[in-house]
């Protein structure tokens, strides 16, 4: 019975049912957040949603049948898990913010789809180094963030009258978000020379640490689908030799008999 139920949850038909209950609860999730919606069928949305619910748990329950112990030694049966069980806790009273985390379970398809997750597990990889390049982003806010305010401060107090508002107005400027006309232009008209301050920091958080971060993401993501296709070759040539020593033992066997 084990052996069956594992062949079923390993079926590729099986992951395509989930991944299609996933997107159909997706959509119901989003209808109820309609009001008139809810007031013309929200009783057939619960039903619909709390069907997608008892699917996902007794798909979980199914793999702890086959996997047992193992389940929990994949990160990602985990993360099914916990998405699972959050929306299996009651969202009545103090805890009714849960039932805006149902939401959640969209998420799944990120388990689910295997590009998805090939995607998430090179942005994992890339974690420590990212790490250090956001320390190196910190470091020049800060620096950046001091001088904007010693420089800046007594004219315009609203963008750099203290350094939380010069890191605010600093990080405007670096996702390019009204930055010339809405602060450096103004800027400029009372300082002339305040470009020489604000293009530099543009140049260096904007473009280079920004572009940092981008290529350690896909440096890590083609890492990861090389690992994949190096496994996919290792199991094939596997199987390969596997069945060219079956075929020698039977050539030498029928040898024998003769």
């Amino acid at each position: 019975m084990i052996t069956r139920l594992n062949t079923i949850i390993s079926a590729r038909a099986f992951g395509n049912f989930i991944l299609a209950v996933i997107l159909v609860n997706a959509v119901v999730l989003g209808l109820q957040t309609s009001k008139s919606l809810m007031a013309s069928t929200g009783p057939l949305l619960e039903l619909i949603d709390n069907i997608c619910l008892g699917i996902f748990t007794i798909e979980i329950a199914l793999k702890l049948i086959v996997h047992r112990h193992r389940f929990f030694l994949s990160g990602w049966n985990n993360f099914d898990f916990v998405i699972v069980g959050i929306s299996l806790i009651p969202g009545a009273g103090g805890l009714s913010v849960l039932r805006a985390m149902r939401i959640m379970r969209v998420l799944r398809v990120v388990s689910v789809a295997p590009s998805l997750r090939r995607v998430v597990e090179g942005f994992i990889s890339a974690l420590p180094g990212m790490i250090s390049v956001f320390a190196l982003m910190a470091l020049i806010f800060y620096i950046a963030g001091v001088m904007a305010t010693k420089l800046f401060a007594e004219t315009f107090p609203q963008w750099f009258g203290t350094l939380g508002e010069s890191l605010y107005s600093l990080f405007q400027i670096m996702t390019l978000e009204s930055w010339s006309m809405g602060i450096v232009r103004p800027v400029m008209e009372v300082h002339p020379y305040a470009w020489a301050f604000f293009v530099p920091f543009i140049m260096i958080t904007t473009f280079a640490v920004v572009n940092l971060v981008v290529g350690l993401i896909v440096t890590s993501m083609e890492g990861e689908h090389e690992a994949e296709d190096n496994l996919a070759t290792d199991t094939y040539r596997d199987d390969v030799m596997a069945k060219l020593d079956a075929l020698t033992a039977k050539v030498e066997a029928l040898s024998l008999e003769k």
